[in-house]
């Protein structure tokens, strides 16, 4: 199943194969609720937020704009519109991996300063970030084995999936179906 026909599915009620066990939450007239924690500390504290960005068939404005803030770039506070498709990526993966206390956001949004100064640390880091774009985020998910988030992310065909097990994180995309 293709990205376009996974989020029609949530979008008309009916239940994508890639996630049998979350029927009734992506019904028409549902609310959808993420769960972030951001993991650098912000003036000293851990932000932690549960959202609501989908209600009644369409997303919702205030809890994309509060999403869009939870993703924004840490190292220098720039917020930038956010893919909703990324957070109905992290919303299957939070709800087929029964995260009881959310994701844990590593990286979200990119600026272009930033992504420029994370290459000129280290080869991992791509030119051309859809991080910069707003449509990638590093996370993880307490108490589930991070080979695990990387097969269900995998699984769901929505996007990009990188693996990175010594950085303790899986990057996810609504770029192409693709893995490294």
């Amino acid at each position: 199943m293709n990205r376009r026909s996974f989020l029609a599915s949530l979008a008309g009620g009916a239940l994508s194969a890639a996630l049998p066990q979350a029927a009734t939450a992506f019904g028409v007239n549902s609310v959808r609720v993420l769960e972030l924690r951001n993991t650098h500390p912000i003036d000293g504290r851990i932000e932690h937020a549960r959202v609501p960005y989908w209600r009644n068939g369409r997303y919702d404005a205030r809890g994309l704009g509060l999403l869009n803030h939870m993703m924004r770039d840490w190292r220098n506070e720039r917020v930038h519109k956010i893919d909703p498709e990324l957070f109905d990526i992290f919303y299957a993966l939070q709800t087929e991996l029964r995260a009881r206390e959310g994701l844990h956001l590593i990286s979200g949004y990119r600026s272009p300063e930033t992504n420029a100064m994370l290459r000129s640390r280290s080869s991992g880091v791509a030119k051309h970030s859809l991080h910069m774009e707003g449509m990638a985020g590093d996370i993880r998910i307490p108490g589930v084995e991070l080979h695990t988030l990387r097969k269900t992310a995998m699984n769901l065909q929505l996007g990009g999936v990188g693996y990175y097990p010594r950085s303790n994180f899986v990057h996810v995309d609504t770029g192409r179906v693709r893995t490294w």
